[in-house]
C-alpha cells in the first residue's frame, strides 16, 4: 500500500529517519570525525534482468513487491537478498504497472492496456495463488494506476471514456470492482490522459482524499477528490505539457494539504526544464520548483516522518529535496522508474533491466 499520505508516529522509527535525514543533509565530516557514508541506493539482484519494473509496493525494509513487464510479479521478505517469482499463471502477455500490497501475503496488481488487457488480480497467500477480480470489457478504456485508502477501499483510474476520466472503485480490498458515476468528473481536455509510468498517477491521503495526475493535453493538470472519487476539481500544474509525451507523471502527498508533482517529457532526447512542482493547499494551486530536477522524473515519495524531505526518480537519476519540493539536487545517477518508502525507512526504487534497490546508510 503506498504510504506517501499516511502518518506514523512510532518514536523509535522516527528517530531512525531523523538520523538518516541528518546524514543526507550533513556537511562533510571534519578530519577528526569518522567518515560517514551518506544514504545511497544499494542494488539488489532481482534475478530478472529482462523485466522493467514500474510497479512497486514497499511494505517494510524487509518486504517489498515488484510488478513489471511480461506479467512479472516478484516478492522479497528478506530485504532484497532473495526474490520469489510469484507471477499470476498465464499472465505472460500482460504489462503490470502498479501493485499495492497490504502486507507480505496480500497484494493487488494492475495490468494496463486497451480493452481486456486492463485487469486486476489479488492474492491472499503471498502470490501462491491469484484471483482475477476485474477485466475491462470496454475497448475505449485504458487503466493506468490504482491506490488504496486502507485495506478495503481503493480506486483505479482509466484514461478518458466519453470525455471524462473513468474511476473504478472497490470496498472489499480489491476482490470486486465497480465503475463510479462520471457526473462528478470534470471534462477531460483534448488529448488528456494519465501516464502508467510508476503507479503514482493516482494517489491518496487519509480516508477519502485522492489526486489524479494528467498530461498529453495543452495543460498538465492535477484532479482532486475529497469523497473517494465521486466528485472532482481540477487545477493546472506548472509542468511542461502540450505533447502526448509531457505532463505530470507522479504525485505524492504527505498529508491532505502538502503534495509533490514530478514529470516532464519522457523522451530521452527532449529537455524537461520544469520537472517538479509542489502544493500546500491540497492541490488547489501548484508552484513550480525554484530549482527542479535536471530532467524528466517518473516517481516521487516523501521520506517517512519528514515534513520536508522527499526523493524523485527517473531514468537519469535520483533527486532529493529537503525543503518540501522547492529545490532539488541530484544524489544518484542510476536509472529508476518508481520509488516507495515505509515507516521503518524502508525506501525502495525499481526500474528497467530488473533494477531494484533499497536505501542504505
Amino acid at each position: 500500500m503506498r504510504r506517501s499520505g499516511r502518518t506514523f508516529r512510532t518514536v523509535t522509527v522516527g528517530a531512525v529517519c531523523a538520523a538518516a535525514l541528518a546524514v543526507l543533509t550533513a556537511v562533510p565530516a571534519q578530519a577528526h570525525e569518522p567518515e560517514r557514508r551518506a544514504p545511497h541506493w544499494e542494488l539488489k539482484d532481482s534475478g530478472a534482468p529482462e523485466v522493467r519494473f514500474r510497479g512497486l509496493s514497499a511494505v517494510s525494509r524487509n518486504t517489498a513487491w515488484l510488478a513489471g513487464t511480461a506479467g512479472t510479479v516478484l516478492r522479497t521478505t528478506d530485504g532484497g537478498t532473495t526474490w520469489r517469482n510469484v507471477s499470476p499463471p498465464g499472465a505472460g502477455e500482460l504489462q503490470f504497472r502498479d501493485i499495492e500490497a497490504f502486507d507480505a501475503r496480500r497484494a493487488v496488481v494492475l495490468a494496463i492496456g486497451e480493452g481486456e488487457a486492463s485487469r486486476v488480480y489479488r492474492t491472499d497467500d503471498g502470490g501462491a495463488t491469484w484471483t482475477e477480480s476485474f477485466r475491462n470489457t470496454d475497448a475505449r478504456a485504458f487503466y493506468d494506476c490504482m491506490t488504496f485508502f486502507d485495506r478495503r477501499h481503493g480506486l483505479a483510474m482509466s484514461d478518458p471514456v466519453d470525455g471524462r476520466f473513468r474511476i473504478l472503485s472497490t470496498s472489499d480490498g480489491g476482490r470486486s470492482w465497480k465503475v463510479l458515476p462520471s457526473a462528478g468528473m470534470p471534462a477531460a481536455l483534448e488529448g488528456e490522459a494519465g501516464f502508467a509510468a510508476s503507479g503514482q498517477c493516482l494517489v491518496g491521503s487519509g480516508p477519502k482524499d485522492v489526486w489524479l495526475a494528467t498530461g498529453g493535453a495543452a495543460r498538465a493538470r492535477v484532479l482532486h477528490s475529497r469523497d473517494r472519487g465521486l466528485t472532482w476539481t481540477a487545477a493546472d500544474a506548472p509542468i511542461p505539457a502540450g505533447d502526448p509525451a509531457r505532463g505530470v507523471f507522479a504525485l505524492a502527498f504527505r498529508d491532505r494539504t502538502h503534495g509533490l508533482a514530478v514529470g516532464g517529457d519522457y523522451r530521452p532526447d527532449q529537455a524537461s526544464p520544469q520537472a517538479a512542482a509542489h502544493t500546500r493547499d491540497a492541490g488547489r494551486g501548484w508552484r513550480p520548483a525554484a530549482t527542479p530536477p535536471p530532467a524528466y522524473r517518473s516517481g516521487v515519495a516523501w521520506l517517512p516522518h519528514s515534513r520536508i524531505a522527499a526523493l524523485a526518480v527517473g531514468p537519469t537519476g535520483t533527486d532529493l529535496t529537503t525543503d518540501g519540493g522547492r529545490t532539488w539536487r541530484t544524489v544518484d545517477a542510476g536509472s529508476y522508474d518508481t520509488v516507495d518508502c515505509t515507516p521503518d525507512l524502508g525506501c525502495w526504487a525499481a526500474g528497467e533491466r530488473g533494477r531494484v534497490a533499497r536505501l542504505e546508510g
